[in-house]
């Protein structure tokens, strides 16, 4: 039998920390968990964590560039966090350069790029100051000849 996935629900990102290299069965329950759950959950961000494996076939490859796809069309962005040189040699060994899909050296980081990522998105030029320029007092150069 073919174990799920799990996908954890952090704020608005979701979490699929993946703990054994998956069989092709494990893949696609996966991708169709993960649409089903950003729909449900109306997440902005999904979190891939290939950390614990080892092993990436071509098969796996293209549907992680697959589940970012999806996610996308369903209005979230997608980070791979945690991949392995042996894991990265493979996939440029098999061709597949995961367009689409951002990547993160750590979990950390990965959540950092979504919030920069939902910033972008919202039209904030800064995730963590204002959200209104001029907001915080200062009025910009551009305004200061009006």
């Amino acid at each position: 039998m073919t174990e799920r996935v799990p996908v954890l629900q952090i704020g608005q990102v979701l979490l699929v920390s993946i703990q054994t290299d998956l069989d092709d069965q494990s893949v696609m329950l996966l991708q169709d968990d993960l649409a089903a759950k950003v729909v449900e959950t109306a997440a902005h961000g999904v979190v891939i964590d290939i950390t614990a494996v080892d092993i990436v076939d071509s098969f796996v490859g293209r549907m992680l560039s697959t589940i970012a796809s999806i996610s996308r069309l369903l209005d979230a962005q997608t980070v791979v966090v945690g991949m392995r040189p042996a894991v990265a040699i493979t996939l440029v060994e098999l061709g597949l350069s995961l367009g689409g899909v951002r990547t993160a050296l750590t979990l950390d980081k990965g959540l950092r790029v979504l919030e920069h990522a939902r910033a972008e998105s919202l039209g904030e030029s800064d995730p963590d100051g204002p959200a209104d320029p001029g907001a915080d007092g200062i009025v910009p150069d551009t305004a200061a000849g009006l």
